[in-house]
């Protein structure tokens, strides 16, 4: 791995630290029934709302004409042209099967939740566990993101 990627996955981490914890919620709930939830409500969005990919393209734009002259006064003139747009892929479905996704998880008793990523000084007191059973919340919970993609509920002090 480059230097540069290196640099860049480390900073994508340090950021992915500070970012709250979205994620579907019911106190009491395992960790892992929540996330095999989610995942059979996912694939029963994606056969009810199938994606529908499809390429679009960005106008092009027109690069006028210009004209360069040096200080004898000899000019070059670089004739306009076009630049072709960019191509790129949209899912129109992908929001309606996030809806999919959203009323199957309240069907299961789950709220969508965003819980604010704990201070560092928090973090670097709690012990290294991960969330099994998920707590209530309050005013005063926050998430620890662990480096195996697990997270630890804590409700500051």
């Amino acid at each position: 791995m480059t230097h540069r990627l290196k640099t860049v996955v480390s900073f994508m981490a340090v950021l992915a630290g500070c970012a709250p914890l979205d994620t579907y919620y019911k106190p009491g709930a395992t960790v892992a029934n929540m996330q095999r939830t989610t995942t059979e409500c996912a694939v029963s969005a994606l056969e009810k709302v199938p994606p529908s990919t499809q390429l679009v393209r960005d106008p092009p734009q027109f690069v006028p004409p210009h004209q360069r002259c040096n200080s004898h006064g000899q000019c070059h003139v670089t004739p306009g042209y076009f630049v072709p747009g960019a191509v790129y892929e949209i899912d129109p479905n992908a929001q309606l099967r996030r809806r999919v996704v959203g009323q199957c998880m309240a069907d299961a008793g789950f709220d969508p939740v965003s819980i604010p990523a704990c201070p560092s000084s928090v973090a670097r007191a709690a012990p290294v566990m991960s969330t099994t059973t998920l707590p209530a919340l309050n005013a005063k919970s926050c998430a620890i993101r662990n480096r195996d993609g697990s997270f630890q509920i804590v409700t500051r002090g």
